[in-house]
């Protein structure tokens, strides 16, 4: 694999996997196509843009012909699809621009791809479309143990009997997974109907540098080192696996580069935790890390409306990975989180021009503000 087509790459997790491709391969040339909505971020890469194996393309992954274009001008070999429509809020009020985004936009790759590998003489040999999932679209878990219990796969404290593994019916309750279930059944139609080498992974919950601050763990480390509230739907019973977004990349490296095609593999953390327990951690970590009194900010904690059918536990079962590649996550949750906090607290520029919004207003000017 020699010219990699990362999509979304200025987005969290693909900032992570562009970086580590760009930085591990010197021999790859790394495109990075990325729409540059409000989740992508040309400053998360801002560390290896001047790299010559690195080149970004702003395109929608929707517009098919744009998208064959840069699959033959770029002589593309691999995708690793990760441009999506990810936060469930988003997707419950604009349910059509996730169906746009998740399927659309994947089948436009798929098509690309197939269109431009099929005219080479060697056609499939060599290629590959890895596309990025998530654990949503399995639907819930039961809680039996809402006390917790030790796993027999894991030292962890689990709040159930069951897991999400491979073999798992999709059963997706929100428009944001209803969209990746629709997209993960295409890229596997690819593979049985015209022969595309094709690999599925879905994911748990990622945290880490560079996340996008809607999403929890930014938006309430931001929020605790500002005193500001800390919304949380329900009784903050709702049952999480947390990933962090360096091994995620990691495995996205490994399954992309040894995965077997038309496989699936679950990447999770081993890692369950209650949202109130998350933002308790996330609580005595910050205001331990600025000098406060551990637990300080405990009252900036403020229930509210349970979100619509917000699904009570999610938890993969990452054994096949482990069994089959070798993988396992290097940090456990408390390390995890001790890392991402100091890298936000520490990062208190790239946060205030992500919030205030000047990244997108910059962008526009440079290359349009076409949608």
């Amino acid at each position: 694999m020699k010219n990699i087509l990362v999509t979304g790459g200025a987005g969290f997790i693909g900032s992570h996997v562009v970086r580590l491709f760009v930085s591990k391969y010197p021999d790859y040339k790394v495109v990075n196509l990325d729409k540059l909505t409000y989740a992508g971020n040309l400053a998360n890469l801002s560390d290896i843009e001047d790299r010559p194996n690195y080149k970004f393309i702003k395109a929608d992954i929707c517009d098919y012909e744009r998208i064959l274009e840069i699959f033959k001008t770029e002589h593309i070999d691999g995708v690793i699809h990760l441009a999506a429509e990810s936060h469930v809020d988003r997707s419950i009020k604009d349910p059509f621009t996730f169906a746009r985004t998740n399927v659309m936009g994947t089948l436009s790759l798929l098509q690309a791809a197939k269109v431009y590998w099929e005219s080479l003489p060697s056609g499939y040999k060599e290629k590959k479309f890895y596309h990025i999932s998530t654990d949503e679209v399995y639907g819930a878990l039961a809680m039996t143990d809402p006390q917790g219990h030790k796993s027999d796969i894991s030292s962890h404290e689990v709040y159930g009997d069951d897991f999400f593994r491979e073999d798992t019916k999709y059963d997706p309750h929100s428009p944001y997974s209803a969209a990746k279930a629709s997209s993960d059944h295409f890229v596997r139609a690819y593979h049985d109907t015209y022969g595309m080498p094709t690999v599925v992974t879905n994911c748990s919950n990622n945290y880490g540098p560079y996340q996008f601050p809607e999403k929890l763990i930014p938006l309430f480390i931001n929020n605790i080192r500002y005193r500001k509230p800390l919304p949380v739907y329900g009784r903050g019973e709702n049952v999480r696996d947390w990933l962090y977004v360096e091994d995620h990349a990691r495995a996205i490296d490994l399954i992309f580069h040894r995965g077997k095609e038309a496989e699936t593999y679950n990447i999770g953390g081993f890692n369950e935790w209650k949202n109130i327990d998350v933002v308790k951690i996330l609580i005595k970590t910050v205001d331990r890390v600025l000098g406060r009194k551990e637990f300080e900010d405990l009252d900036l904690i403020t229930y509210v409306t349970d979100r619509q059918g917000h699904d009570l536990r999610y938890a993969i079962d990452s054994s096949k990975l482990k069994r089959e590649l070798g993988w396992k996550p290097s940090l456990q949750f408390e390390e995890g989180i001790e890392k991402t906090v100091r890298w936000y607290l520490d990062n208190e520029a790239w946060m205030n021009n992500v919030t205030s919004g000047d990244y997108q207003r910059y962008y526009e000017e440079m290359y349009g503000d076409d949608k």
